[in-house]
């Protein structure tokens, strides 16, 4: 019961622009997602180091996908209550994009402006419009954990 879809969307910070297209599929029965592919178009002014920014927006990508899909700190009414890998969940290898192409916009003889975070800033709703793309339904609460998908696709219903 697999549903696929794709999902556009741009972030700007500091100076740098970066638009990504995700690629997921989506399991209506189980509710989860699976982040497959992403392309990266990445502006940051004059490049300095391609190959470690390449590496730096991969980086950012994986890191993205677990904090959209998985990563949740959690409380009770006194204390943090995820306190190791076990309680606090992230991808894992298994879960990891198949691609991830990037795309570098390289202007020399402008300011090299940050590139650190910027591919971030825009993962969650590249994702979130491709889940909505698949299914027809927006996750506004990240993580989009497989538990709300499930409830997102019933009151769709």
């Amino acid at each position: 019961n697999l549903v696929s879809g794709r999902g556009v969307a741009y972030a700007g910070r500091n100076g740098t622009a970066v638009a990504i297209v995700a690629e997921v599929e989506v399991d209506r029965a189980s509710g989860k997602i699976r982040a497959k592919k992403f392309t990266v178009a990445h502006d940051c002014g004059q490049i300095i180091n391609p190959i470690g920014l390449t590496q730096t927006i991969e980086g950012n990508i994986v890191q993205g996908v677990s904090r959209t899909l998985w990563e949740e700190v959690k409380f009770d009414a006194k204390n943090v209550t995820s306190i190791d890998w076990m309680t606090y969940p992230i991808l894992d290898i298994t879960e990891t994009p198949e691609s991830i192409d990037v795309a570098l916009i390289d202007r020399p003889g402008t300011p090299a402006w940050g590139a650190g975070e910027p591919t971030a800033c825009a993962m969650t709703a590249a994702i979130g419009n491709a889940v909505f793309d698949a299914t027809g339904v927006r996750l506004r609460s990240v993580p989009f954990t497989p538990d709300k998908v499930k409830a997102a696709l019933a009151a769709k219903t």
